[in-house]
């Protein structure tokens, strides 16, 4: 069709996780977890919860616009200022305006190969050259990014942790990669499972450094247990945010997903708490797929991504979990067909993945 440009023709769409209810439809299984996309099983914190109910009567009114009240809170808990604080519907939402406000034809994109297929999808649709640099051992390879950086280089796109590895980059690596990245190029570090990784000692926690070409993305979708509100947020430059703002949608993140988000940071019990469960949760089964003989990549997120022989094998175990009502994530999509990502679940849901590893 003439109307569509090649560039989206040849787009291949983002698949969501299979919904547990599609699963229920077409295997007839009663009881089903899922196990493969990455939410906090635990859910949103209660104060979160009690937020939005006593919201719900107002949302006949377009919520604010500028999200005031929530970038008000969110720099305040960082300590920066409100004009450094960008939010959108989820972390993508807020990649989807940073594309749309700062490529321009002849530019081009930088970014990890099997890295997180939500960029990638952004990247493609966006009609710009993008130079996707391979994984070296499941990590990102900073030093040969850095050697694709040319004249047209606009954008370098970082997850750390990485999606779907679990891997990530530490600080002198990341030192070193900055070193190398002209000023007038924008690295977007998506930290979208910053609160599982900012523990470890190494974790270049991007609040560290004020560069005035990073642009940081979070999200409340991981470890806050509010996926299901799409709410997300950038921290950058004030110029930078300033002209994020005027291309944004105007009325995203939606009002009771505001609320959500500001309940949210102020339970910071609750979010120690499901911190620790996934700790925990991912020792467990870490041991238990040792035990398995089932290969992993150690991981620094709230998943695991094992290892198999061969995209066969990956893709025998993630059918025989499926057919035990068990929904995981197999990666072909990623361009790791030989591996299948599997989300730390409650303790119960832990327990019945165990139940059902041993192939």
């Amino acid at each position: 069709m003439p109307l569509v440009p090649q560039h989206i023709r040849n787009l291949k769409p983002y698949k969501p996780g299979r919904p547990i209810e599609e699963v229920r439809r077409e295997l007839g299984l009663e009881h089903i977890i899922k196990l493969a996309s990455n939410e906090n099983p635990h859910g949103p914190s209660p104060k979160a919860l009690e937020a939005v109910q006593s919201t719900l009567a107002d949302n006949f009114r377009y919520p604010d616009a500028s999200a005031y009240l929530l970038r008000e809170k969110l720099a305040e808990c960082f300590n920066i200022k409100i004009n450094n604080v960008v939010v959108g519907a989820g972390s993508e939402g807020v990649m989807s305006t940073i594309m749309r406000t700062f490529l321009r034809q002849g530019d081009e994109i930088i970014a990890a190969d099997n890295s997180f297929i939500g960029f990638r999808v952004l990247a493609n649709a966006s009609g710009v050259h993008t130079n996707w640099v391979p994984l070296k051992n499941y990590h990102h390879d900073l030093p040969e990014m850095a050697k694709q950086i040319n004249d047209y280089t606009k954008i370098i796109y970082l997850a750390n942790p990485d999606n779907p590895t679990g891997t990530y980059f530490p600080k002198s690596e990341f030192d070193a990669f900055m070193s190398l990245v002209p000023e007038r190029v924008l690295v977007l570090l998506d930290e979208a499972y910053f609160e599982y990784a900012c523990h470890l000692a190494d974790y270049p926690d991007s609040m560290h450094y004020r560069y005035d070409n990073v642009i940081t993305l979070r999200t409340f979708s991981k470890a806050h247990g509010l996926a299901g509100f799409r709410v997300g947020y950038g921290f950058a430059h004030e110029d930078l945010i300033q002209n994020l703002n005027k291309v944004k949608l105007p009325f995203e993140p939606a009002w009771p997903a505001q609320i959500a988000a500001q309940a949210a940071l102020d339970d910071t019990e609750y979010i120690k708490h499901t911190i620790s469960h996934c700790h925990k949760g991912m020792k467990i089964l870490e041991q238990a797929f040792y035990d398995n003989g089932i290969k992993t990549i150690p991981s620094t997120a709230n998943f695991i991504t094992l290892i198999f022989s061969s995209d066969k094998e990956a893709q025998t175990f993630n059918e025989k979990m499926l057919h035990n009502g068990i929904i995981l994530r197999h990666l072909p999509g990623w361009g790791l067909p030989n591996c299948v990502r599997v989300t730390v679940g409650t303790e119960e849901e832990n327990n019945i993945l165990m139940d059902n590893v041993n192939i």
